[in-house]
């Protein structure tokens, strides 16, 4: 259930990020409902991709994290989302990045929202036994 409104979380927070930065967009969809199929396609890879590609990519690009005090995070998170992008190219739906200065301002809005939704929701509490 935990992955599931991550998932959510992630949609809500992409489709803020399409809403306010001109260079990301969601293409394909011709009703609303459709959008919306399309935002949760998009959300489930970009959850996909940050549960199995970012950890490794965390892990191989340590010392940088340690090097820019953590800074280093902001760019990890524009690639994940090129990466999403670059996934969802190979249909005629998805998501579109226009570039890296695009894709760095919108993950940094998607972690905003995503950590301001995760706290409110609880999400990223962790269960203690």
């Amino acid at each position: 259930m935990s992955f599931v409104l991550r998932v959510i979380i992630n949609g809500v927070a992409i489709w803020l990020a399409t809403a306010l930065l001109s260079g990301l967009a969601i293409v394909g969809g011709a009703t609303t409902l459709e959008r919306v199929g399309v935002l949760a396609a998009v959300a489930l890879v970009f959850s996909l991709v940050n549960a199995v590609i970012k950890p490794v990519v965390k892990l191989l690009t340590f010392p940088l994290y340690v090097l820019t005090l953590g800074l280093f995070t902001l760019v990890v998170n524009a690639l994940m989302l090129m990466l999403t992008a670059w996934v969802t190219e190979w249909t005629t739906v998805g998501l579109r990045v226009d570039g890296f200065g695009t894709a760095l301002i919108g993950a940094l809005v998607i972690s905003l929202v995503s950590l301001l939704l995760g706290a409110v929701t609880g999400v990223n509490r962790r269960k203690r036994d």
